[in-house]
């Protein structure tokens, strides 16, 4: 086994930023908003378990915060979920085969790419929540409104 990460991994390829991580850190959201604020391009998760939601959990990560995921697992937990590449807005660009034998997921990470989905992710919704975190809406917060105020009552 791995000893557990204690701060975020970023590496650069052909100007191509990664974040690493691995299994039960998918487990910590922390970590991926993390990668996010460090502008990275794609976050490689392996797994090493047969868990069906734990690739759900890493497609949401690539629609929630606009990168593309690798996804990885062994062969033999293929049947379950197959390791993948997930694109920025979280539909899989590839992914291996479910028969249980060893393959490769393979998908072009084109940071200028003409993909309606990704160009949307990338260009448009990832600018526009680093906004919104950091206070787009706060001068439109009402304080004092009773509808927004009181939340044991319709």
């Amino acid at each position: 086994m791995y000893t557990p990460g204690t701060a975020p991994l970023v590496f650069e390829v052909d100007g191509v930023r990664f974040g690493c991580a691995l299994c039960i850190e998918a487990n910590f959201p922390e970590l991926f908003a993390e990668y996010e604020r460090l502008d990275v391009d794609c976050v490689l998760l392996s797994v090493m378990v047969d868990d069906a939601a734990r690739a759900v959990v890493g497609q949401a990560y690539g629609t929630l915060y606009s990168y593309w995921i690798g996804y990885s697992v062994p062969a033999q937990f293929s049947a379950t979920v197959p390791s993948g590449i997930v694109a920025p807005g979280g539909r899989w660009l590839a992914r291996c085969p479910g028969d249980g034998r060893p393959a490769l997921a393979v998908a072009d990470i084109d940071l200028g790419t003409a993909d309606t989905d990704i160009e949307i992710a990338v260009r448009h919704a990832r600018p526009w929540r680093r906004l919104a975190r950091a206070g787009l809406y706060d001068g439109r917060i009402v304080q004092g409104d009773a509808r927004s105020d009181t939340r044991t009552l319709f």
